[in-house]
């Protein structure tokens, strides 16, 4: 049964320039929750340092503002210490994939069971609007003193070459929509990205609201026939150079929606779940350490043991 997304609003002041992507996200995401019926003790969300960092003030849940581009490695933490959460790892461009890519990378190659939420609009906007790594090259937006040197880089490819199970792209201002790919990405078990596109009004006044809107299409309703769906490595063979055609996809034209799915894969937990007994039932962050405030272990005794005779 679905919750009221009010639930999940907090008291602070929401504070972003008028006309940001970043409210259409946040609007997504209390919604998608809500919808999932997710209560709220069971929801983390995870952010780093920018306008996005902002997400965990805003979203009732037991959250986390970390450094700069460490949102992937703590959301794995929860993750792995508690599986029963829902866990959400939010950040911008240049979070995510600027000082955070090894980490992007390397959650797929686990394939945690978490969501990687991307708020993209190609600058750095809580420091002035310098050059995002997705901004294209030659691009210059209104705070660059020139053009961009640099090639974007392609948040989707990138997270299907690292091992992401999920992948799908939104817009900010398409809320219903964005709404409804959190919701799919959250109900998947494995890495999940939702790359969101959004303008912003302050910095980048390139790719505006019109200049994405004159592109933008989902592959679902211009092709009834699309199915992202994996089920195993034959059929993904297959797929490929289909979904890999529509993952690199951008300038006249720029897909949205869902672009892959593969199911075929154990998650982290999963893996971890064959090695470990009773790792889902007794996960780390439900075990004890202490009994009327006296510890189970003594670490100093562990050290003697383990370090200081070997």
């Amino acid at each position: 049964m679905a919750r009221n997304w009010l639930e999940y609003k907090t008291p602070a002041w929401v504070q972003w320039c008028p006309g940001c992507g970043n409210y259409g996200i946040l609007a997504a995401v209390q919604r998608a929750v809500a919808e999932l019926d997710i209560d709220p003790k069971k929801l983390t969300v995870i952010s780093g340092i920018g306008c996005s960092g902002r997400e965990t003030y805003y979203i009732k849940g037991s959250n986390m503002h970390v450094v700069h581009g460490r949102a992937i490695p703590a959301a794995t933490g929860v993750k792995l210490a508690r599986p029963d959460q829902t866990v959400l790892a939010i950040g911008g461009d240049g979070d995510m994939l600027g000082i955070g890519v090894e980490h992007f990378v390397s959650v797929g190659r686990r394939n945690v069971n978490i969501t990687v939420i991307v708020h993209d609009n190609s600058v750095y906007g809580l420091t002035k609007g310098q050059a995002g790594p997705t901004l294209p090259a030659w691009v210059q937006t209104k705070a660059l003193p020139g053009p961009n040197l640099h090639d974007n880089l392609n948040p989707l490819l990138l997270a299907f070459a690292s091992g992401y199970t999920f992948i799908a792209r939104g817009y900010a201002y398409h809320v219903d929509q964005t709404k409804e790919l959190i919701k799919q990405a959250i109900e998947h078990k494995g890495t999940s990205l939702v790359h969101i596109l959004q303008p912003c009004p302050t910095y980048n006044n390139i790719m505006t609201k019109q200049w994405y809107e004159q592109r933008i299409y989902y592959l679902q309703e211009e092709n009834p026939e699309w199915n992202p769906l994996v089920t195993s490595q034959q059929d993904l063979l297959q797929k490929m150079p289909t979904i890999l055609e529509k993952l690199v996809e951008w300038g006249d034209r720029i897909p949205l929606g869902v672009f892959y799915r593969n199911i075929s894969k154990d998650t982290f937990e999963e893996r971890l779940g064959k090695i470990i007994l009773n790792y889902q039932e007794y996960p780390p962050g439900k075990r004890p350490i202490a009994i009327d405030g006296k510890p189970l272990v003594n670490p100093w005794e562990v050290f003697k043991e383990k370090v200081m005779q070997t």
